[in-house]
Parts: C-alpha cells; sequence; structure tokens
C-alpha cells in the first residue's frame, strides 16, 4: 500500500514521504495511529494544504520531548530477578517492567516508546532506548540483579556475571577432584604428607623378614 507520511517513521522515512509499505503494517498500526494518510490524490492534497501546519505541530512536540528527554537520559533503573548459578533469568525482563519502573522515577512514557532490541534474560547492565518523540531519543540503563547489593556492585563496574563463572567453576573443580578419591582418600598436599607420614612409620623388609623367620626357629626347637 503507498501512504503519505504524517511524521518521521523509522525506517521508513519523514514527514510528507511517500512510501510502499505492507497492507497489513499499514492498516493495523500506521492508518488508525495517524501517522500516515492512504496515497491518493485526494489525500495528497489535503496533505499539501495542511503540510505547514503539520509540520510546526510536530516541531512543536519535537521541542518538548526533547525537553522531557533531559530529566529521563542516562537513567539507570534496578531489576530484582531471581536466576541460575550461570546468570540466567527465570523468565525475562518484558517493556512492561521497564516501563512500570521507569515511571517511578516520573519518567512518564508508555510501552510505544521503549525500544527493546531483544528479551532480557540474563542479569547485568543493559541499554535500552526510549523514542519520546519520532525525532527525539533517549537511553537509559536497566540493571538486572538478584539483590540490591549485587546492583550496586554492577553500577560500580564489578562484573557480576564473570564472578559467578569463576565461583561455579572453581567448586566444580573440587567437586571433580572429590569424586575421584575413594572412600577415605586425602586429596593434594595433604595426600602427599600422609604418605610420607605412612612410609616413616611402616617397617623396613628387614624387620619383615626377620619376623617371618622367629616364628620358624621356635618351632624346630619345641621339636627337638
Amino acid at each position: 500500500m503507498d501512504i503519505i507520511l504524517l511524521e518521521r517513521i523509522e525506517k521508513l522515512g519523514t514527514i510528507g514521504d511517500v512510501v510502499t509499505v505492507k497492507d497489513g503494517y499499514a492498516r493495523n498500526f500506521l492508518l488508525p495511529n495517524k501517522k500516515a494518510l492512504r496515497a491518493n490524490e485526494t489525500n495528497k492534497k489535503v496533505f499539501e494544504a495542511n503540510r505547514e501546519r503539520i509540520e510546526a505541530e510536530n516541531k512543536e512536540r519535537a521541542t518538548a520531548a526533547a525537553k522531557h528527554g533531559e530529566n529521563v537520559d542516562g537513567t539507570q533503573i534496578v531489576l530484582i530477578r531471581a536466576s541460575s548459578n550461570s546468570g540466567q533469568l527465570y523468565g525475562s525482563v518484558a517493556v512492561r517492567d521497564i516501563v512500570e519502573e521507569l515511571n517511578k522515577t516520573g519518567a512518564d512514557v508508555d510501552k510505544s516508546m521503549v525500544i527493546l532490541e531483544r528479551p532480557i534474560k540474563t542479569l547485568g547492565l543493559f541499554d535500552v532506548r526510549i523514542a519520546l518523540h519520532p525525532e527525539v531519543s533517549v537511553t537509559i540503563q536497566v540493571n538486572v540483579a538478584r539483590s540490591e547489593d549485587e546492583a550496586e556492585l554492577q553500577k560500580d563496574g564489578v562484573d557480576v556475571m564473570a564472578q559467578m563463572f569463576d565461583t561455579e567453576e572453581a567448586t566444580g573443580f573440587v567437586e571433580k577432584i572429590d569424586r575421584t578419591l575413594e572412600p577415605g582418600e586425602i586429596a593434594g598436599e595433604d595426600a602427599e604428607e600422609a604418605e610420607e607420614a605412612t612410609a616413616e612409620e611402616a617397617p623396613s623388609e628387614d624387620a619383615e623378614a626377620a619376623a617371618d623367620e622367629a616364628p620358624a626357629e621356635e618351632d624346630s626347637e619345641a621339636t627337638a
């Protein structure tokens, strides 16, 4: 379908551009939200007659959005979530979650303004774009952590995820060693010390031989 844009649409064009889009996109989003008009002769004349007013109103909205953005840009919100030991969330962070937490700071945004490229499914810091106007965007930071303390560490630049992996690998290494030991066996340096102590306490080969011969001599005397 050919349409006339009434505002800038990312990857499509700006006010007054005539572009071709899929019918469903036009009917379900652009036309009902008054972001475009069907590009027929009547609408082209109507648009040209009102172009100056449309552009002036758009400029006013952009100016207001830019002012609003000064209070939103750079905001960091914290979302506490449960996760596995590898940092994978049990679920994901949705646009709704971001909007609710961001609006607690007085941001006054709605779901349509949040541009989330992909679902957030791990712990960490994530930059998220907020489109306050087709021509005005700001960036906020979403801090996803298991606790307020971990959120503070991440905020200060600590890679909590890396620490979790290090801890997990160390634990796995110890468990792997433990699983290779027989009952009563000692690992590492303690095993070496135990072996040395055992060697010192063990009787020599000569002593063992003497012990084996002694009972034989006694038996021969008794027979005589």
